[in-house]
């Protein structure tokens, strides 16, 4: 039992500081997924009310954008003293127009998060109360009411941002325990305070990429949790065609200097290591004499592609992945909105950091990669339900009475449409620029939309891998496989099996597929990532 000393250090420690160091994906997750509550670095916050005291006292005299002129093609009209704090209230309110969608609480959280780490850098010039209402609003899980359309990620998440802004004045609406209300009433019930607007609070909140980067944090989550996944489903479609071992071996693909080749190999070959199905070729194969006299091979020589080719397939998958969280770490990490106030030069710098071509790049290149992703998931899906193909499987892997019963027959169809939705939804958003406000926007990232296209491509994922694992897991009661797959294969049978006991007689399945489904995207086998 430790003290309540000891308990007080033990929460320290295990408190993420924003501002103290740069945010990674990992205190994303633990933040998204784990409950774990935030504070503020007092050192940083130091630095963000040291900003906001120059920007005070080096503003007077002198015209800064947003602040006593006005807002993008408006900025040649200069703002009285004595409108300044109406305009930062007006742009706001003005800017409310989302349509479509609310953005789930978790998406929503996510971006709350990156924009408070941007304004902890302390370059916005903004009051203290805005980052500490931020922080109690994430603790409290108090989230905004955000809607998918609105921004064209140039300057930034406009629209998105001004309906958290809108919040943080205590105006709109926030949902709280799931139910949707009106922000007020939420502050009073939590003794929150909206915060007072002082020199530039509303241009530094809806001025920066925050909502597209928090999405995409959320996708590049679940991406990591998606290709252990079909690792795991190629494993196991591996074993149950007992496939030699070299297509996987270190020696085969150590040849190749791809980084996200080599790991997905290595991660096979431990998770395969104990298998009682995988062959090795020298033992069966490289012995000629037992081959004399026959022309034609019952065992196939080398497997399709979509078995063979498994390092070559995902390790660039793998690779989109890793970059992927480096750009969206940097973002996170960045002074991201327009002008920057910077005390140490004692100097205002307008910009275009707004711009969200980074993250809306990543975010293509990222739902392609995942498209791919799922186009060999519905390959190997294919081979299983082909009894040609596979050549030792009943037909849809149909554990009944050929004929009668039609086994995964239709869940195909539904990992067909699924699969060709994705590739439809990975033509790119990042060069579809639109110019726009009176073409002071003349050209824009579109990287909210990416976020969002991507955020469907990896919902669609997890549905035809769930497809395919319950699929596989009828053929290894097919095959008779139980107790001899490697530990790592058996492991994800036993959890389907958990779901979705084996069945003969056809029954519905869109309720069991959608308990798969939700199984995977909860849980992460964490094989390489």
């Amino acid at each position: 039992m430790c003290t309540a000393k000891e308990a007080q250090i033990d929460l320290i420690q295990i408190m993420i500081y924003v501002g103290k160091q740069p945010l990674t994906a990992s205190d994303f997750y633990k933040i998204l997924y784990t409950a774990e509550k935030i504070d503020l670095d007092p050192a940083a916050l130091t630095k963000v009310k040291e900003s906001h005291e120059f920007l005070k006292s080096f503003s007077k005299d002198k015209l800064i954008y947003g602040i006593n002129t006005g807002f993008g093609p408006m900025a040649q009209y200069k703002i009285t003293e004595d409108h300044q704090l109406e305009l930062q209230y007006n742009l706001i309110r003005s800017h409310c127009t989302g349509a479509g969608n609310r953005l789930s609480d978790i998406h929503v959280k996510s971006a709350m998060i990156c924009r408070l780490s941007s304004l902890m850098q302390g370059f916005s010039g903004i009051h203290f109360e805005v980052v500490l209402l931020l922080k109690d609003l994430i603790n409290n899980e108090v989230y905004p009411q955000i809607f998918e359309h609105g921004g064209v990620g140039a300057s930034g998440d406009l629209v998105q941002l001004a309906h958290l802004a809108l919040n943080l004045i205590g105006e709109g609406e926030v949902t709280y325990k799931g139910e949707l209300r009106p922000t007020e009433d939420v502050y009073k019930e939590l003794g929150l305070k909206p915060i007072t607007v002082h020199l530039r609070e509303a241009l530094a909140l809806i001025n920066g990429t925050s909502v597209m980067t928090g999405i995409g944090m959320v996708n590049l989550l679940h991406a990591k949790q998606v290709i252990n996944w079909s690792l795991l489903s190629s494993n196991m479609i591996i074993e149950m065609v007992e496939s030699y071992s070299d297509h996987f071996s270190e020696q085969l693909n150590s040849v190749k200097p791809h980084i996200g080749q080599r790991l997905i190999a290595h991660a096979m070959n431990v998770a395969m290591g104990d298998s009682k199905l995988i062959r090795k070729r020298e033992e069966y194969l490289f012995d000629g004499k037992q081959y004399e006299n026959v022309e034609v091979f019952k065992d196939k020589v080398q497997e399709y592609y979509s078995i063979r080719c498994i390092p070559q397939i995902l390790g660039p998958v793998y690779d989109t992945i890793l970059y992927t969280q480096t750009v969206l770490e940097n973002e996170v990490n960045s002074v991201n909105d327009n002008p920057i106030v910077d005390k140490a030069n004692n100097n205002i710098f307008h910009g275009g950091n707004f711009h969200g071509d980074y993250v809306a790049l990543e975010m293509d290149k990222l739902k392609i990669a995942i498209t791919k992703l799922t186009m060999l998931a519905e390959r190997q899906l294919n081979f299983l339900m082909n009894e040609k193909l596979n050549g030792k499987l009943p037909p849809f892997v149909n554990l009944g009475t050929l004929g009668l019963n039609l086994g995964m027959q239709a869940a195909q169809f539904t990992a067909t449409s699924t699969t060709a939705e994705n590739q439809m939804l990975s033509n790119p958003m990042y060069i579809h620029s639109i110019p726009n406000n009176n073409d002071n926007q003349d050209i824009v990232s579109m990287g909210t939309n990416a976020a969002l296209i991507t955020a469907k491509v990896m919902e669609n994922a997890y549905q035809v891998l769930a497809i395919e694992l319950l699929s596989a897991a009828q053929a290894v009661d097919a095959l008779k496989f139980d107790g001899k797959l490697s530990g790592a294969s058996q492991n994800i049978y036993d959890q389907v099996r958990l779901i979705v006991p084996r069945f003969e007689d056809d029954t519905i399945l869109y309720k069991k597929l959608e308990k798969v489904k939700f199984h995977l995207q909860n849980n992460n086998p964490a094989l390489i990532a």
